[in-house]
């Protein structure tokens, strides 16, 4: 095929990578693998790196354990086999009149193939002993007579990611002659929004597209990523903004204004003040409720800040206007706490509270509930609360006023909009206690507004959090002994059911016995996610009831539950729990007027563990941790991205973009139908 001509209707960039001259089937094949199918797609293939090859060390500079590039001429090469040839080194030695250079790699007898004694080559790796100068598993890249040397050397030069079959130079060789042929065809996806005037600190597309491949200086690659980056954000927002628009469209709200016969004495009762923030949330949804549109909120607030107060409050609202509520929870043991709570809260109100859990009904024995009783009198409107037991096709619930969903991370988009179905349009209130880091708020959860509870209810006693190796416990089983005695109560966490597995992790049935005789005479009660319901539920009730002394747990207790006179939470094996869920398993403590304690007990060799457990020793703060987290961490472990529906980014980084988040936001919404 020929390569595509300025006066074809589609734009050249949108063309089969076959258009472009030396690219048939096969290399069409090998480049799908790198998912480059168009020629835009080669053009936004991105460079790992680039290797400053302005200068090549000689080999006698090389030193012990830094990375640098070199190169020399093959003077030796050969493939050693051991154990009766089922394993084998590759070994290749370059010499460049300075020294000689060992190359090896294992277990890879085909690289043979690709050298010939005489070729000059470029090796960049670290060296692992200088007696002999020996890299293991260099990038080497063969130098061949004829090709412009000015794309591979005397610049900075892109090394790219590849697949079998596709040599860098090649490769790197087809990005310069295909940008010197489309460059000036590169247009800017948003020219309603001059992106010149308005970020006049970032090249144009094109000229960012040239930076990411061929840059002047070390900083234009970055500077290039940020424009790439910023207009992957215009398209992630235009979307969220066209999908807000268009519900807004179609939906209208249901009149829920309430009347405050429910709220006032529901509020008389609590025994306590709703915070500063709770009220200037609740007012906010209350808002919403009685607005044109239904309400779409997330609402986030800290372990223990009160949200399910407020989402009683929310409850309420709607069911003063005669609508039912539906609650959904990811765990029974969750669940089976809020509905606890909430009987407690609305059975001297007269509303009825029902749960739905794969285990337990207490709405009798109908699959749903009809708008009418056995009398033919119509249902009073009532507060369902399930797991996704609440998503079987046979649960229905008429004039569903509200949905509510805590812990949203722990159900993806899809499941959020399974339940918001089985109403005609009903509110629905997402919350969570994970704090969301503002980069995710604004891509994630995009289309919802957003509350925040930034205030703690008064009277809580201070978290200290220590970080201890595992040869402390002694200590630390003295410490937990002593609280024990003054009569509080503690958790225990491991993270595995039964088997330890790799790196001596715990188990918590291989420890109950164990930890009981350590802390006798005390009581220890187990709990994990493979025990009856009922024996949940007894155990949970016994540690309520200050029966149980000590719970020992897996992170099953991560969200909901809730003892004020537990003041301790021992996490063993730490190391292996995230931040995020390590903080949410801390807010478990520190629910009452005496001061906790968290001991987080780790093996923490690496940098990155140390670092990580450090955070949640300087700070309680959960959007200080959630920040941290996706920095470490990055995205793809956050939130349950797998099931949300969030693009992945070539460029974007959204532990690092917050600013180009914001700036596309403001700029997606002047587009025309935004």
């Amino acid at each position: 095929m020929t390569a595509a001509t300025a006066n074809e209707p589609l734009p050249p960039l949108d063309n089969a990578v076959t258009a472009l001259f030396g690219v048939g089937p096969e290399r069409a094949s090998q480049l799908a693998r790198l998912e480059i199918r168009t020629i835009g797609d080669l053009l936004l293939h991105r460079p790992a790196r680039h290797e400053d090859r302005r200068h090549f060390y000689p080999i006698a500079r090389l030193q012990l354990g830094e990375p640098a590039t070199t190169r020399g001429r093959v003077v030796a090469q050969g493939v050693k086999w051991y154990k009766h040839r089922t394993k084998s080194i590759f070994e290749l030695v370059l010499d460049d009149g300075t020294a000689r250079l060992h190359c090896r790699w294992w277990n890879l007898p085909f690289m043979e193939k690709h050298f010939a004694v005489g070729q000059e080559v470029i090796a960049f790796g670290k060296p692992i002993h200088l007696k002999p100068r020996t890299m293991d598993h260099p990038e080497t890249e063969v130098l061949e007579n004829g090709e412009e040397d000015f794309i591979h050397f005397n610049r900075l030069t892109p090394i790219y990611p590849l697949t079998e079959g596709v040599p860098q130079r090649w490769l790197r060789a087809l990005i310069w002659r295909t940008l010197g042929q489309f460059e000036g065809r590169i247009c800017e996806p948003w020219p309603e929004l001059a992106l010149a005037a308005e970020v006049p600190t970032l090249p144009s597309r094109a000229r960012a597209i040239r930076l990411l491949h061929f840059p002047d200086t070390p900083a234009e690659p970055d500077l290039a990523r940020r424009r790439l980056a910023l207009d992957e954000f215009i398209a992630l927002q235009r979307q969220i903004q066209l999908r807000r628009r268009n519900f807004t469209a179609k939906a209208c709200g249901l009149p829920c204004r309430g009347d405050n016969r429910l709220i006032k004495p529901f509020l008389a009762r609590l025994g306590f003040k709703l915070t500063g923030a709770q009220t200037k949330v609740l007012r906010e949804l209350r808002r919403d409720m009685s607005g044109a549109h239904p309400m779409r909120r997330l609402l986030q607030g800290d372990v223990g800040s009160g949200k399910t107060v407020v989402a009683a409050c929310c409850g309420l609202i709607a069911l003063e206007s005669g609508y039912h509520v539906a609650l959904m929870a990811p765990t029974e043991v969750l669940a089976e706490q809020h509905f606890e709570n909430f009987t407690r809260w609305l059975e001297p109100l007269s509303v009825a509270v029902e749960l739905r859990t794969g285990s337990r009904k207490t709405a009798g024995k109908q699959e749903g509930r009809g708008k009418n009783d056995e009398g033919g009198n119509p249902r009073p409107p009532a507060l369902t609360i399930g797991t996704h037991a609440l998503l079987t096709e046979g649960f229905d619930l008429p004039d569903l006023g509200l949905v509510i969903i805590d812990e949203q991370h722990k159900f993806g988009v899809a499941q959020r909009e399974q339940l918001v179905r089985k109403g005609s349009y009903p509110h629905l209130l997402v919350m969570t206690a994970t704090p969301i880091p503002r980069t995710l708020g604004l891509t994630l959860y995009g289309d919802l507004d957003v509350s925040v509870i930034d205030e703690q209810p008064p009277g809580r006693g201070r978290i200290q959090t220590f970080v201890r190796a595992a040869d402390k416990l002694p200590q630390v089983w003295s410490f937990i002994r002593g609280k024990l005695a003054a009569g509080r109560q503690a958790y225990i966490v491991y993270p595995r059911v039964e088997d330890a597995g790799p790196g001596g992790l715990k188990a918590v049935t291989r420890e109950f016995e164990a930890l009981q005789q350590t802390l006798a005479p005390y009581q220890v009660g187990l709990l994990h996610g493979r025990l009856p319901p009922k024996e949940k539920e007894a155990v949970m009730a016994a540690f309520r009831a200050r029966q149980i002394h000590t719970l020992l747990a897996t992170s099953l207790i991560e969200v909901g539950v809730d003892v004020p006179n537990a003041t301790i939470m021992l996490i063993e094996n730490a190391e292996h729990f995230g931040l995020a869920q390590l903080h949410q398993l801390r807010g478990r403590i520190g629910r009452g007027a005496h001061d906790s304690y968290c001991i987080l007990v780790a093996a923490a060799k690496s940098p990155e563990a140390r670092t990580r457990l450090r955070v949640l020793e300087e700070t309680t703060d959960g959007f200080r941790i959630a920040e941290a987290d996706l920095r470490l961490r990055g995205p793809g472990e956050l939130l349950g991205l797998q099931q949300s529906g969030l693009p992945r980014f070539r460029f974007g980084d959204l532990a690092a973009d917050f600013d180009l988040i914001q700036q596309a936001r403001l700029l997606a919404a002047r587009l025309p139908g935004a």
